[in-house]
């Protein structure tokens, strides 16, 4: 349970980054892709840790110095995922071809796993103490919201479609 924690907070702290990074120069709705936008989320722990303008430059170069290590990463991800798109249009599914670009995918995303944690590692030193504390509070309350939705109540349940 706390490696789970421990996960949890350097993702968030990832995410928290890259949004005080990203925030003042993205358009709303920067990183929305196929979902709901995670700024305004993102923004908000930022607000909750209260981020000192020396915290939010750090951050900042920390981010801009990793770039050019993830930004290839993301892009092959996006290629391989739109060459299994292609294959998946083109009549019926040839397994061979898929588990190649598969397991090329899957290395892919072992490297951003990699590239994520040193990040977040290095992300995590930027805070004090105290908000490093606030940041653990404030993941592990979401995490128990995502382990423990609000149960239905009777009569309320949605029809399947």
């Amino acid at each position: 349970m706390k490696a789970n924690v421990k996960w949890g907070v350097a993702a968030l702290a990832l995410s928290l980054a890259a949004v005080v990074a990203v925030s003042q120069t993205a358009a709303p709705g920067h990183w929305h892709r196929g979902g709901m936008s995670r700024e305004p989320m993102l923004r908000m722990f930022a607000r909750q840790l209260d981020l000192t303008a020396q915290q939010r430059t750090q951050i900042r170069q920390i981010l801009a110095k990793e770039k050019p290590a993830v930004q290839p990463l993301m892009q092959q991800m996006e290629h391989t995922r739109y060459q299994i798109a292609q294959l998946a249009l083109n009549g019926p599914l040839d397994e061979s071809q898929v588990r190649p670009l598969a397991s090329q995918q899957t290395q892919t995303m072992q490297d951003l796993i990699v590239q994520r944690a040193r990040i977040e590692s290095e992300l995590i030193q930027v805070l004090t103490p105290d908000q490093k504390t606030k940041l653990s509070q404030l993941l592990a309350s979401r995490q128990q919201k995502l382990l423990n939705p609000p149960a239905e109540e009777p009569g309320q349940a949605t029809p399947n479609p």
